[in-house]
C-alpha cells in the first residue's frame, strides 16, 4: 500500500504534505485511513501474540519446575 502510494504521489510530481493531506483527495484519505488502520490492527496482533507466547512459555516453566520437584515412583 506504501509503495503504491509513493509511486502514484512521484508520478503526480506532488509534494508530500500535499499529497498526502486527506483533505486534497478523498481516493487517497481512504487508502491512507486503511493503511493506519492496518498498521493499528498489526501492532494490536502483535502484541496479543507477545502476550500470548509469554503466558505460554511461563506455563511451560511452570510445568518443568513442577515435573522437577516431583519425586518419580
Amino acid at each position: 500500500m506504501k509503495a503504491q502510494l509513493e509511486a502514484a504521489r512521484q508520478a503526480a510530481g506532488e509534494a508530500i504534505g500535499v499529497f498526502y493531506d486527506p483533505r486534497q483527495d478523498a481516493a487517497h484519505a481512504a487508502n491512507l485511513q486503511r493503511s493506519h488502520r492496518l498498521r493499528e490492527e498489526m501492532a494490536s496482533l502483535m502484541q496479543r501474540a507477545e502476550a500470548w507466547g509469554g503466558a505460554a512459555s511461563g506455563a511451560d516453566r511452570n510445568d518443568r519446575s513442577k515435573a522437577e520437584t516431583e519425586p518419580e515412583e
